[in-house]
């Protein structure tokens, strides 16, 4: 199946470079645990790369109406080359728990829409597994924390995502809006936690927060 996936690594088919470091200054349009070279992305931004490898397909323009439609990705993690995972089967209360525990995309448990709201001007994730909105469990203890969880009918502040791209490194970082930090892959985590993805990191400073994203619509 995943020969057949559009990587957006080959849309816009640029070398990854050295990875930017944590302590540049930020600009007026950042935050402060935003490293240069990352810059928020918006619908448009999104549907215009994934339209650029499609030769039918015009890139769109800012506001176009096409720009607010979802798209559907699979979201790889740079640190273990895993895919995300819905664990719909865990049981409570870490039923929908994400984890970056899958090789390859098998079907909806790796499958995410991204939903643009123009208002806020973010991102919400919606688990194909179980049709459920990603929310930030920040009053969750220990180390379950900030896990990403898809468990919400509806979207709301815990559910709402800037997503951000590095066009030199080709990669992708998502900050949740609940507590302002950065989701991270937990490689060093054992048990059913390994590899979950929590929104726990101030900035960008490598491969843990991270992240790849296939193009399931193509």
């Amino acid at each position: 199946m995943t020969s057949v996936l559009l990587s957006l690594s080959a849309v816009l088919a640029v070398s990854a470079l050295s990875a930017p470091a944590a302590g540049a200054a930020p600009s007026a349009d950042r935050p402060a645990g935003v490293p240069a070279g990352w810059e928020a992305v918006d619908a448009a931004d999104l549907a215009r790369i994934n339209g650029a490898a499609d030769a039918r397909r015009a890139p769109l323009a800012e506001g176009d109406a096409a720009a607010a439609e979802p798209e559907l990705l699979a979201v790889q993690s740079v640190a273990n080359g895993r895919f995300a995972a819905t664990e719909v089967n865990y049981a409570a209360p870490n039923t929908g728990v994400l984890r970056a525990r899958s090789a390859e995309i098998g079907g909806s448990w790796e499958s995410f829409a991204f939903e643009w709201d123009e208002t806020t001007e973010t991102y919400a994730l919606k688990s194909l597994a179980n049709n459920r909105y990603v929310a930030v469990e920040k009053n969750y203890t220990g180390s379950a924390q900030n896990v990403l969880r898809a468990r919400s009918t509806s979207v709301g502040g815990w559910e709402r995502f800037i997503v951000y791209y590095n066009e030199s490194l080709d990669r992708w970082a998502l900050q949740s809006t609940l507590n302002g930090l950065f989701v991270t892959m937990e490689n060093n985590y054992t048990g059913s936690l390994q590899y979950a993805l929590r929104a726990r990191s101030t900035g960008i400073s490598g491969a843990w927060e991270e992240f790849v994203l296939y193009d399931l619509g193509a």
